[in-house]
Parts: C-alpha cells; sequence; structure tokens
C-alpha cells in the first residue's frame, strides 16, 4: 500500500467511527510516545547484536509496534492537513543534503549533535 492510500484509508477508517474532524494531537503525541516506550523497553539497556537478537524474536511484537506508530502518524497527518507523500520527500531531499552519502560512508555516521555532516573537521 502506497502512503497516501494508506492515509486515505485511515482517513476513511476515522470518519467511519465520526472521528474524522477529531482535534486531539495532544492524545496522538502521547500515544506515539506509549508506543516507542514499548518498543524502547524491548531493546533498551542492550548492544546492537543483543538488540539484533530481540528484534528477530518479537517479530510480531515489531511489526505491531511499526503498524501502530504508522497508524497513529498518518492519522495527525489527516489531522493536520499535511500530504505525506510531500512530507516524506522534502524530508529525503533534506537528508540528502545534511547527510551527503559519499562523505557519511567516509566518517561513518552523521555528526549527531547537528543532525548531519556540519562541514567542521
Amino acid at each position: 500500500m502506497e502512503l497516501k492510500e494508506a492515509q486515505l484509508k485511515i482517513r476513511e477508517f476515522d470518519e467511519a467511527r465520526g472521528w474524522g474532524d477529531s482535534w486531539n494531537l495532544k492524545d496522538l503525541s502521547l500515544n506515539i510516545t506509549e508506543e516507542i516506550g514499548e518498543f524502547w523497553n524491548l531493546i533498551k539497556w542492550v548492544d546492537v547484536e543483543e538488540q539484533k537478537k530481540i528484534l528477530e524474536k518479537n517479530k510480531e511484537e515489531i511489526s505491531d509496534f511499526i503498524g501502530d506508530t504508522l497508524f497513529l502518524v498518518l492519522k495527525m497527518a489527516n489531522q493536520m492537513g499535511v500530504d505525506v507523500n510531500k512530507a516524506l520527500e522534502e524530508t529525503l531531499l533534506e537528508y540528502k543534503k545534511r547527510m551527503p552519502s559519499d562523505k557519511m560512508k567516509e566518517v561513518k555516521h552523521a555528526n549527531k549533535l547537528s543532525g548531519g555532516f556540519d562541514q567542521k573537521e
């Protein structure tokens, strides 16, 4: 399913339940935070190799987390009138500028303080 199609399906889902014009972004944000917290509880305080093992053992729960979080993000986009395809395309363009592939391969990471490569040595 394409992002725009998913956004439309969520709009239809909400409208069928009388939630189409429900503006409660605070609760949606809190719900996303709760989902992130549940995911964090699976992988916190373990190294990358252990995280991979945990994720492999909990595929269904991880899939649930991804689905729930996407649902909430797309629902928020609907409520705020955001075109998710356009938003993602613009973000990818920005990230390409901030984190050029040749430089990222060289330094092996993005500058954690600035969110990308900041041209500083």
